[in-house]
């Protein structure tokens, strides 16, 4: 069935690439908001599901933070047979980000160059969507990030962990966007410790007043120097963070052909994927694979997926490869990975979760 998904997409494409990249994205999300949307068919295969911190996943396959900003559609992305979905990046004042035009497709090298700037409606909208949505199941994360003139940032990560608390099934701190000026400068290692300090004592305050525990993932930059990797994840593994994101967009226009690629802004799609699968791999042996790891980056066909879970990857998250293959590769993700597994004899993607760690890790940054 995805096969027939892909081949209309391909049809329809060109009418959506007439459109510039925010309007096709609006139409995208209208039309989910309505229900013009494929529904899965593709393999609900129980080979796929883990239980990852905490959480029943029945696949590994998610939307990344961006698509969904503002809450509007995560039950559409389930619907599309996605194993979860993340709103965000949301933060606690409502803000328009910078100006347009600000994405821009590079079609010659499958991937996009966004400035955004956390362009969101604010914590308060998104709540009111997400209470509205909380007992219909599924696992909804909230990628939460700080205000551009936010004089205290580390308060506003803080706000949005207690004013989403009782919604969010797990928590994506989001300290490496390039769009938003000083923000990677909270991942240097004493900042990021003094921030995750902040944010572990606000959700042990959750809980010692009856609160559910929830996950916190932290997501991190392609861009980081190799020396600062270790210390880095050594910061992360001592605030004992539940998952790791790999990450979000470069700044690098290493071997670009469009025109576009002068654009400001991060890069993502297909030209991302060695950089920040090799940085993937480099963190799993760090944390010896004891912290899972989320796999973004260039994710556009089925054996692309299954490299980032054989360099360490426990789950995966998509953007800019639906962006030019379509919906159908969600479910053309899961049966390809379901095949691999079936065709080797595995029961479990933890067989084959960092197989090809060693060699991935010694690849360039």
């Amino acid at each position: 069935m995805f096969h027939v998904l892909k081949g209309f997409y391909r049809l329809s494409r060109p009418a959506l690439f007439a459109l510039s990249p925010e309007e096709a994205h609006e139409l995208t999300v209208r039309a989910l908001e309505l229900g013009i949307y494929p529904r899965s068919f593709g393999t609900g295969d129980r080979l796929l599901s883990q239980t990852v911190f905490g959480l029943e996943f029945p696949n590994p396959v998610g939307i990344a933070a961006g698509y969904d900003k503002d809450a509007r559609v995560p039950d559409a992305v389930l619907g599309m047979g996605c194993g979860f979905a993340e709103i965000g990046t949301i933060t606690p004042q409502p803000q328009s980000g910078n100006p347009k035009p600000r994405v821009f497709r590079l079609v010659e090298d499958n991937a996009l160059i966004n400035r955004l700037g956390f362009n969101n409606g604010g914590h308060a909208a998104a709540l009111t969507r997400l209470e509205a949505r909380k007992n219909r199941g599924g696992i909804v994360g909230v990628n939460i990030g700080a205000n551009k003139d936010s004089v205290d940032r580390g308060e506003d990560y803080v706000l949005g962990l207690l004013r989403f608390n009782s919604v969010a099934s797990y928590f994506t701190v989001n300290i490496s966007s390039p769009n938003t000026p000083g923000l990677r400068d909270l991942q240097a290692p004493a900042a990021l410790g003094v921030l995750l300090a902040r944010i572990m004592a606000a959700r042990t305050r959750l809980i010692d007043d009856g609160a559910q525990k929830r996950p916190i993932v932290v997501k991190i930059s392609p861009d980081i120097a190799a020396d600062d990797i270790a210390p880095i994840v050594e910061k992360l593994v001592a605030y004992e963070v539940d998952a790791i994101a790999v990450s979000n967009t470069t700044l690098s226009r290493e071997g670009l052909k469009s025109s576009e690629a002068r654009e400001a802004g991060g890069l993502s799609g297909r030209p991302a994927f060695q950089r920040s699968t090799a940085m993937l791999a480099r963190i799993f042996k760090l944390t010896e694979g004891r912290i899972p790891l989320i796999g973004i980056g260039g994710i556009d066909s089925g054996p692309r997926a299954l490299e980032k879970i054989e360099a360490g990857a426990t789950l995966l998250q998509l953007y800019t490869g639906l962006v030019y293959e379509g919906p159908a590769l969600i479910d053309e993700i899961k049966s390809h990975l379901a095949k691999t597994l079936h065709d080797g004899g595995q029961t479990s993607l933890a067989a084959i979760r960092g197989r090809r760690a060693d060699d991935w890790a010694k690849q360039p940054l």
